[in-house]
């Protein structure tokens, strides 16, 4: 991917539109203030404690732009006038490789933002890109993404189902990092 992507999601009747986008040291102090919320830690396997953290981490996902096997986008609100929007979560798509026919997609959404549909639209907006960009044709076209997350986890549950991922299999926890049971849904190319 040589020029930087920019993805769109809608406006919806109760919250503004969404630009996702590449993630940029500028948005390191967002980032920090983020992952302070308990209920992200608890969800996500990455701490960022600081800024020092929080730039080791954005770098991470810039250099994985540069290799071309994930993705990872801010996404920000679109706001009247401003150049820039408020940080209000994070989508990524993980595992593109050519000749691989499935990936898997991670989200996250800031504390402020939830309850406004920005997982859903921001998990869209990735999805129709994901298959539009490495979804060719034929055998080694991208066909399937993958949505993981423990089965305790009910907001992510719902995100899923909203954006047609439909639930595949139980997978058996896998301590530490897996305390509990969890997810696999699915989302088939052209569903």
């Amino acid at each position: 991917m040589s020029a930087p992507v920019v993805l769109h999601a809608p406006a919806t009747p109760t919250a503004p539109a969404l630009r996702l986008r590449p993630w940029r040291p500028q948005d390191v102090a967002a980032l920090v203030e983020a992952c302070r919320d308990p209920a992200l830690s608890r969800w996500t396997g990455h701490s960022v404690a600081n800024d020092e953290d929080g730039l080791r981490w954005i770098r991470a996902q810039q250099r994985h732009w540069e290799a071309g096997d994930r993705f990872a986008f801010a996404a920000v609100e679109d706001q009247l006038g401003a150049k820039e929007g408020m940080l209000v979560g994070h989508v990524v798509l993980k595992g593109v490789a050519p000749g691989r026919r499935s990936a898997e997609v991670g989200y996250w959404t800031a504390a402020h933002a939830r309850g406004r549909g920005v997982a859903p639209r921001t998990l869209e907006a990735l999805t129709t890109w994901a298959f539009d960009t490495f979804g060719t044709p034929g055998p080694d076209g991208l066909q399937r993404i993958e949505l993981l997350h423990q089965e305790d986890n009910v907001a992510s549950c719902r995100v899923a189902q909203k954006s047609r991922y439909d639930l595949d299999r139980v997978l058996p926890a896998a301590p530490p990092a897996f305390p509990h049971d969890g997810h696999v849904h699915v989302r088939h190319r052209n569903v």
